[in-house]
Parts: C-alpha cells; structure tokens; sequence
C-alpha cells in the first residue's frame, strides 16, 4: 500500500519505541474501574469487621485479613462508606475544604469505596487534591546515586553533588550485591560532605540493608515491597505480618524507613486475580497503614511501563499516590524508573506531582547519567537538571532542586572523595589514590574512572561486616583524615537515630539539623494564598539559572 508520508514520518517518532496494549481485565491490564472490582461494603459486630468488600470473615484471604484488624476506623467506616463517592471526591480537590477535615473520611474507607473516590476524579483534579493532601506542606525530591562499576570514589562525589543541588534523601543500591558495605558507607560520607542533614540509603536484599542500618552505615529504607494479592506475597514467603515485624525492626533502632508499592506488580507476577491496578494498590496502601508505617513509595514505581501502556494509565498512578497521601501517609510519588522513550512522555508521567508537589516528587530521581544508574535508569537524570531548573523557573514551582555553581560542585566533589580516601585509610581497607580522586571530581560517568581492584574491594566490603565496623568508626576514620566538620556531620546523624523524630510521617533535614515533618510543617492548603509558598530567599536560587543573561551586562 502506498503510504501517506506524514504517517511514515509519525512512525519513526520516539513513542512508538513505546509499548501499548488494549485493556486485558482478566489478567489486570486495566487501570482503574475494572469491571471485577469489588464493590464498597462493611459490616462490624461487636467491633469486629465482618463483611469487607463484598467478602464475607470466612473467605477472607491474609490481605483482607490484616486490613480488616489493622488498616480500616471501625469507628467511622460505615458512615464513610454510605457517604457518596462523588461527594466525597468533590471534598478532595475542593480548596476549601482543607485536609484535616477530609482524613477522618478518608481513613474510613474500605480498598474498593477508595478507588471508587479516585475513579470519580480528572487528572487535573487529582493535581488539584494532591496539592492540599500531601502530609508535608514543602515539598522535596528523593536523588539515585549509584554507578555500573560501583565505584566508591565516584559514589561519593556523585552523593556530595546531589546534596549540593537540594536532594534531602538519597539512595544508592549495587551491581554487585557484595559490595553493599562499601556503597553504603560511600554515599553517607559523600552526602555529608556536601550537605549535613541528607539522609542515605543503600538498597538490597532485607535483612542485610537492615543490617547496615544497624551499623550506622545508613539513615532509612524504602525497598520493603508489599503487594495486593495474596498470591503474589506468599510465592516471596512474605505476609503483612512479616513486613510489619521488619518495619518495627527499623523503627525500634531510630532507622526511617518506607514500604514500597506500585501499580502493575501483579500483573507482572501473573497473579492480578481480574482486579484493577488501583484497587490491588489500595489494599497495598492499607497494608502499609496497617503497619503503622510512616511512609510508601508508590506510583508504579519500577513496574511503570505497565500502566504506562495501558488506557488512563499515568491518571491511575496520579491516583494511587493521592490515595497514599488521603490515608494520611508519607508518598514518595515514583518518578523513577525510566518507561517511554520519548521525552514528551516522560515530562507528561512527571508533571502531575511535579507540580502539585508531593512529599518526594521523585522517588529516584537520578543525579548521575543513566547510563549509570544501576536502578535500571530514572526518568530523569543529571542531563535533565537544567531542563528542570527551568521548569522550576518558568513556572514558580519548588520542585525540589536549586541550581548550582560549577566551582562549588568541583569543590564538593573533591572534598567527599577525599574524605572517602581518608576512611578508607583508616579502616584499612583498598587504597583509594590521589588519581581516583581527581577523577571523581570532574567526571560525567563511571567510564571517566581508573580501574579498581572488584575482587579487593569486594573483599574489603566482607571484611568490613566481619570486623563489626560501624558508623562511629566512619567517624573516627574522618577525624583522624582532618574532615572533622563531616565526622560530626554524620555523628550528628547517629545522634538523630537515638533521638527518633524523624521517625515522623514525611520526615527530612535542612542543614541546621532541624527535622521538617508532617507534625511541625503541617500542610495546611486553603485555596488561593494559603498553603506552601516560595520564599524570596529560595526564589532567588531558584531563578539564577546558569543560562540566564544579566541584561545590564549584555
């Protein structure tokens, strides 16, 4: 067939490297109000829920189950769920309706009576609900740093950079599982270095990033994933209960730490049971509820290509972090995981929290090429941030990030891999040189680095766990190298855990050590004039751009 050549041009654009499916609801490849889904129902006798969506006690699974005893008010929810859902989701993006008067609705609900709210609400609704709704009136973002080779030095350098340019959380993971220690202890003292206060994770396998915590080596956690079919948890030998234990471990030795979740899991996993993505993440979000857990990562997450190709697909992941935020939950809104190829899309898949702002905009932006972001890439990365400043700029919106000076950056960059050397040295572990260090400071990925020995320094990771290293030896590694401000940066950081308040829902630093929650920055959106707003002093880091022109200058 001859072809009509504005087709044949249309198909070479980037989105149809993108993948798109029709709506499969028997197996879950649909996004929102699925024609399986159960419909809102409660019934109590004598407190206890005995009717829960349409199942009754005896065919509950372990989900209904633990959401039945631990996630649901049995003292609101049959009021609740006879409300109207459009009612109720009018109250939602209504401005004057403010927050505190909604979440005593909203944690009454039932899994399915809070998709049938969602499903009522437009995309820009939804935007206009998140705005009020996120626990955390400032919003912030959450950075990746990581790279292919996991390279300390450059880890380090990496993490003082993205703690330059406003990255209050940063988390790093590896290539090679064994060399966890080394990434942990990395990111920590580069982060440090470049802005006291950053808190760091490393994530890996449960129980040894629960283990690093213990250390000292790292400040929360946020891979602990749970799902919403019972399928899908026990094929991993997990339950809510299990997940429950683990979070109390992490709280009871002052470590933050989030659940993660996201739409497309269990269609991924084969075990979607007929239901939509936003009904199974409701039961995930109850889940973590239940937990008592301060925080979730949500939004599809690294299962974003899923609801991506599907129809209203980026709406439903808009949906679920709002959910997230309407049970009075921490949200670390996704973002992260790298799904279309074309760069409209992926400014589409951000702007919603981007900007309605979200407690973590992204959870993973990444502050290093993708090239090296063992996370499977972001979507966005360092050679996006000046095309974010500029959207900060343009559109007066705090999306987490300030523009930074080259010279301060090389600056920071020299010091944490310096710092790093001097660990190293005092531990004993793999020399780290003057050339590596050189390196780090002005590299753009890890193929700008020399060569390390893996195999030593995968043993130096090994052997750092069997001598019981900990965080107070990181200490006195820095003290001893002449880095006494980051030695009291990250005893300060320990001193933190034993304290606790950053335990508190949605819970950051700023340099000065202050915590910065739900508690004391509490959102109190309003409409128009009230809420979060930028002050002069960030307004004008904002907009200091390095393209900007002086026009006197000129």
């Amino acid at each position: 067939m001859k072809r009509q050549k504005r087709f044949e041009e249309l198909e070479k654009r980037p989105v149809h490297e993108d993948g798109f499916v029709d709506e499969w609801p028997e197996e879950g490849f649909v996004a929102m109000d699925g024609p399986y889904d159960p419909k809102p129902s409660v019934k109590i006798e004598n407190g206890e829920i005995v009717e829960l969506d349409g199942k009754k006690k005896e065919d509950f699974d372990l989900i209904d189950s633990f959401i039945a005893k631990h996630s649901i008010n049995k003292d609101t929810t049959e009021k609740v769920l006879a409300m109207d859902s459009q009612k109720i989701a009018n109250m939602l993006c209504d401005p004057n309706v403010t927050r505190d008067k909604i979440i005593p609705i909203t944690t009454g609900f039932t899994p399915a009576k809070a998709a049938e709210v969602i499903e009522q609400l437009n995309f820009v609704e939804m935007m206009m609900a998140t705005q009020k709704m996120r626990p955390r009136k400032t919003p912030a973002t959450q950075g990746h740093v990581t790279n292919i080779r996991d390279n300390p030095v450059l880890i380090a350098a990496d993490a003082a950079d993205a703690a330059l340019r406003g990255f209050p959380e940063q988390e790093t993971t590896t290539a090679v599982a064994r060399y966890a220690p080394l990434n942990a202890i990395s990111i920590m003292v580069g982060a440090q270095t470049g802005r006291p206060g950053v808190l760091t994770q490393c994530s890996v396998e449960e129980a040894e990033e629960l283990s690093l915590g213990m250390r000292g080596f790292t400040a929360y956690a946020e891979t602990i994933s749970v799902y919403g079919t019972e399928q899908v948890f026990t094929d991993g030998d997990d339950t809510p209960w299990s997940k429950g234990f683990l979070a109390s471990c992490y709280a009871s030795r002052g470590l933050k730490m989030r659940f993660t979740s996201g739409s497309g899991s269990e269609v991924m996993m084969g075990y979607a049971e007929k239901k939509s993505m936003l009904y199974l993440e409701a039961r995930c979000i109850f889940i973590t509820k239940g937990c008592g857990v301060q925080g979730l990562q949500n939004g599809a997450v690294s299962c974003i290509g899923i609801p991506g190709a599907v129809p209203s697909g980026i709406r439903e992941v808009l949906g679920e972090n709002l959910l997230c935020m309407a049970m009075d939950i921490e949200c670390a809104s996704g973002n992260d995981q790298a799904f279309s190829h074309s760069d409209i899309r992926r400014t589409e898949r951000l702007l919603g929290q981007f900007l309605a702002g979200t407690d973590y905009i992204s959870s993973g932006y990444s502050s290093v090429p993708n090239y090296d972001n063992t996370f499977a890439g972001s979507n966005m990365d360092a050679t996006d941030y000046d095309d974010y400043y500029a959207m900060q700029r343009d559109l007066k919106v705090n999306g987490g990030l300030i523009p930074v000076k080259e010279a301060d950056i090389i600056k920071g960059r020299n010091k944490a891999a310096k710092a790093l050397q001097a660990v190293f040295k005092s531990l004993d572990l793999p020399e780290i040189t003057d050339e590596e260090v050189e390196a780090a400071t002005y590299a753009f990925t890890s193929k700008d680095m020399p060569e390390r020995n893996m195999v030593e320094d995968m043993k130096a990771a090994q052997d750092i766990m069997d001598r019981g290293v900990t965080g107070i030896d990181i200490i006195k590694g820095l003290y001893a190298g002449g880095f006494t401000d980051v030695a009291q940066a990250v005893l300060n950081l320990l001193q933190q855990r034993i304290a606790g308040d950053f335990l508190q829902t949605s819970a950051i630093f700023d340099k000065d050590w202050n915590v910065i929650s739900a508690v004391n920055n509490t959102n109190d959106y309003n409409g128009p004039g009230t809420g979060y707003h930028i002050d002069d002093e960030l307004w004008s880091k904002i907009i200091d751009i390095p393209m900007a022109i002086n026009p006197s200058d000129a």
